[in-house]
C-alpha cells in the first residue's frame, strides 16, 4: 500500500475521509474491565506528548515503552559498540541536524570516486543505497496487476475489485475537495488575499450565488478549525495530495513510475540500477523515512524535537526502496540483502501491501537475514484489518503455514490514551500474525530540512520497537535475533483490559485476541530479561 502517512484531518475535511480514519460506532467499554491502573483523566501535556512513547504506564499512566526508566536504571553510563540499524523506507534526510551524527558511513567506500571500492556491487554507497533512483510516485500493486490484464486468476479478480472500490471511494472525496478548493479561490479573489480571517469571510456582503455558497463553505470549515487559516491551508494541501496522488499515480493504470529507474522490476537478476542518493530526488520524498529514522536515532535531551529510542547505540543505514505507492518485491528483497551483507543487525520495514506477486524473493531475503542473525521489524499496516485473514506483505508465514523464519517481529500500533481507546483506530491486528503492540499515534520526530512533526501509523510503532531491539543487540551482542524477538514479546507489559477494536464496527476486544503476545513493548523489562539471558 501507499507509504503509511497521517491522513486524519479536522473539521469538514475530516468528515470527508471518515471511511479511512476513525471508526464510526464506538462501543462503550465497561470500566470494571479496565486493568487496576489509574486512568489519566487530564489531557496529556505537550512536553509529554512529544515523547510519550518513552514514558511508563505505571508512573505516568501513559502506555509508553518505559524507555526513560531503562535509561535511568540500566543504560546510564553503559559503554557499548554501536550497531547498524537499516531503515528500508522512502529515503532519509541524512543532513538533518538531529540525525546526521547517527548516519552510517560505509568504511570500505571512498566518497565520490565513482568506483565500487568494496566490490559489493554498488558504486559510492557511502550511507546506503537508493533502489528507486529518481523515481518517486508509484502505482499500488493491485493497479499493476490490473494493468497486466485479466489472466483468469483469483489474484486478478481481487486486485480489480480493490482498485474499483478505491476509485469509487476517492471520487466523492475529490468532489468535496474540489468544492472547498474552488470556494477558497473565490473567497481569496474577492478579498484580494489568501491569508484571510474568519471574521473577514463572515463580513462578505454579496448576492452572487457562487460567492455566497463559497462564503458558507469556508465559514463552516474555518469555524470547525477554530478560525485557523494556516491550519486550513496545511490540511487542505495534505488532503489534496492524498486524493490526487491516488488518482494520478496509485490507481492510474496508465502511469509508469518505474520507467525512469531503467530496470526490469520483474527480473531479479537485473540488479545494476538505482544510485547512492539515499535522500531521494527531493528531500520531501524522504519525509516518511526521515521520521522513522528519527524515532530510532534522533539525539536525546538536546532540546531539539523528540528523543530517539536508541540514539547513542546505533548507526542508521539508509535504504530507499519505498515509493509513494506500493513497493516492488525486488527492491525490498535486494534492500534486505544489502542490509545483511553490510553489517546491519536490525532492519526496520515501515511499509506493506495487500498483494505480493514475487513474495518468494522477499521470503528468501528474510530467510537469508535469519541465517545471518539479523532481526527484521515490520509494521502491521494501517487498514484496521485482521491480517490473519487479509495478509499484509511481507510476512513470515505463507498463508496458514508455520512461520518460515524466527527473526521477524510484526508490530501493531498503540494510542497514547490508556483505557478504552488504547488501540490506534487504524492499526491492523491478528492473533497469529501481529506479535506485539507499541506506540504509533502522534509520534514526534524528524522530517526533512531540520524540522519535526507528529505523524502516526504502524510505521511509527515499528521503529519504536526496532529502537528497543537495537538497545538489546548493542548491550548484549551475544544474544541472537530470534532471542531478541522473543525477549521483546515475552517481556512486554501484559494488559487484560477491554478496549475498542480498530475498524468501523468498533467492537470490544482484548490484546490476547488480536496479538500473539497479548502485550505492549516495555524497553526496561526487555533489557532486564536480556541481561539475565546473556549471563546464562
Amino acid at each position: 500500500m501507499r507509504i503509511l502517512r497521517q491522513i486524519t484531518f479536522t473539521g469538514v475535511i475530516g468528515m470527508m475521509i471518515a471511511s479511512c480514519s476513525a471508526p464510526k460506532g464506538l462501543v462503550s467499554v465497561d470500566p470494571a474491565k479496565i486493568d487496576q491502573r489509574p486512568l489519566k483523566m487530564a489531557p496529556v501535556a505537550e512536553k509529554d506528548l512529544k515523547r510519550w512513547s518513552h514514558l511508563d504506564l505505571d508512573k505516568d499512566t501513559i502506555p509508553g515503552m518505559s524507555v526513560d526508566k531503562a535509561y535511568a536504571e540500566i543504560l546510564k553510563g553503559k559503554k557499548v559498540n554501536k550497531i547498524i540499524v537499516a531503515v528500508v523506507d522512502s529515503g532519509i534526510d541524512i543532513e538533518h541536524e538531529d540525525l546526521k551524527a547517527a548516519v552510517w558511513k560505509n568504511p570500505k567506500e571512498i566518497p565520490g570516486n565513482k568506483k565500487d571500492d568494496d566490490n559489493n556491487g554498488y558504486i559510492d554507497d557511502i550511507n546506503g543505497w537508493n533502489f528507486l533512483g529518481d523515481s518517486d510516485n508509484e502505482q499500488l500493486e493491485a493497479t499493476r496487476i490490473v494493468k497486466k490484464g485479466n489472466d483468469g486468476s483469483v489474484q486478478y479478480e481481487n486486485a480489480l475489485a480493490i482498485v474499483t472500490q478505491k476509485k469509487a471511494e476517492i471520487e466523492p472525496n475529490k468532489q468535496q475537495l474540489d468544492a472547498i478548493l474552488n470556494a477558497d479561490k473565490m473567497v481569496s479573489e474577492h478579498l484580494k488575499k489568501t491569508n484571510y480571517t474568519l471574521a473577514e469571510v463572515k463580513a462578505i456582503k454579496t448576492t452572487e450565488q457562487g460567492l455566497l455558497q463559497s462564503q458558507n463553505i469556508i465559514t463552516q470549515v474555518l469555524t470547525n478549525m477554530g478560525g485557523d487559516k494556516a491550519k486550513f491551508d496545511s490540511e487542505i494541501g495534505e488532503f489534496k495530495e492524498y486524493v490526487y496522488d491516488q488518482l494520478n499515480y496509485n490507481l492510474n493504470t496508465e502511469f509508469n513510475g518505474r520507467k525512469v529507474v531503467g530496470d526490469n522490476p520483474y527480473d531479479f537478476n537485473d540488479k545494476k540500477y538505482g544510485n547512492a542518493n539515499v535522500i531521494g530526488p527531493k528531500k520531501e520524498s524522504g519525509k516518511h523515512g526521515t521520521h522513522v529514522a528519527g524515532i530510532i536515532a534522533q539525539a536525546r535531551n538536546n532540546g531539539k524535537g523528540g528523543d530517539g529510542v536508541a540514539s547513542d547505540y546505533v548507526q542508521i543505514m539508509a535504504l530507499r526502496a519505498v515509493p509513494n505507492g506500493d513497493e516492488y518485491d525486488k527492491d525490498i528483497a535486494l534492500a534486505i540483502r544489502y542490509a545483511v551483507d553490510n553489517g546491519a543487525k536490525v532492519i526496520n520495514g515501515s511499509f506493506g501491501k495487500a498483494f505480493s506477486p514475487n513474495k518468494e524473493w522477499v521470503y528468501d531475503a528474510i530467510k537469508y537475514a535469519a541465517a545471518k542473525d539479523v532481526l527484521f521489524v515490520h509494521a502491521a499496516g494501517n487498514d484496521a484489518e485482521n491480517i490473519d485473514v487479509k495478509p499484509n506483505y511481507p510476512n513470515d508465514a505463507d498463508g496458514k503455514n508455520p512461520e518460515f523464519a524466527d527473526n521477524v517481529l510484526t508490530i501493531g500500533a498503540l494510542n497514547y490514551e490508556y483505557g478504552s481507546k488504547q488501540m490506534a483506530n487504524f492499526s491492523n491486528y491478528g492473533k497469529e500474525n501481529v506479535d506485539v503492540f507499541a506506540p504509533g499515534v502522534k509520534i514526534y520526530a524528524t522530517v526533512p530540512d531540520n524540522k519535526y512533526e507528529y505523524l502516526q501509523g504502524t510505521s511509527m510503532a515499528s521503529p519504536n520497537v526496532a529502537g528497543v531491539a537495537a538497545l538489546i543487540r548493542a548491550c548484549y551482542p551475544t544474544l541472537t535475533a530470534a532471542q531478541v524477538k522473543h525477549i521483546i514479546m515475552d517481556s512486554g507489559t501484559p494488559l487484560t483490559n477491554t478496549f475498542t477494536l480498530a475498524g468501523e464496527a468498533g467492537e470490544a476486544t482484548t490484546f490476547d485476541k488480536i496479538s500473539k503476545s497479548a502485550k505492549i513493548v516495555n524497553a526496561y523489562n526487555a533489557l532486564k530479561m536480556a541481561e539475565k539471558l546473556a549471563k546464562k
